[in-house]
């Protein structure tokens, strides 16, 4: 079976976020940093060149298919901050609807910039995302 592309390693998250060229971008990522920090009591790491994650657990699904990845996540990326998160759970649909200006695909959002959004309301879906992990994945969740 093929391994994932995107792995945690050890490369500096630091560095990381130095290098996002753009001083507002960087803000938010290093707002990102403490909400997703806070959300999950895990520290930042690196998967693959540009994901910052935060925790780790082990998926397997009914096709065969596993791999590991982060709880929660994030990316700048050139025009938007990818977020990534588990949805799913009761309740997702309202909180994104109180979210402000986003995009979604099935477990990323796209922000512009934090300003556009209510942080209060993406502290919530960090948390919440977390706790669907835990729940679907609890047998090999990784402190």
């Amino acid at each position: 079976m093929a391994e994932n592309k995107t792995q945690q390693n050890d490369q500096s998250v630091d560095a990381y976020v130095e290098a996002v060229a753009d001083e507002t971008r960087r803000q938010d990522c290093r707002a990102l940093i403490k909400l997703m920090s806070a959300a999950t009591k895990h520290e930042p790491k690196m998967w693959g060149a540009g994901i910052v994650g935060f925790g780790s657990y082990h998926y397997k699904y009914a096709s065969g298919h596993e791999g590991d990845s982060c709880f929660i996540g994030f990316a700048s990326r050139k025009g938007d901050i990818s977020i990534y998160l588990m949805c799913g759970f009761d309740g997702h649909e309202a909180l994104f609807a109180k979210l402000g200006k986003h995009k979604m695909a099935k477990a990323c959002l796209y922000v512009r910039r934090l300003s556009d959004i209510d942080l209060p309301i993406l502290e919530q879906l960090l948390a919440r995302s977390v706790t669907e992990v835990q729940r679907r994945y609890p047998a090999v969740t990784q402190p």
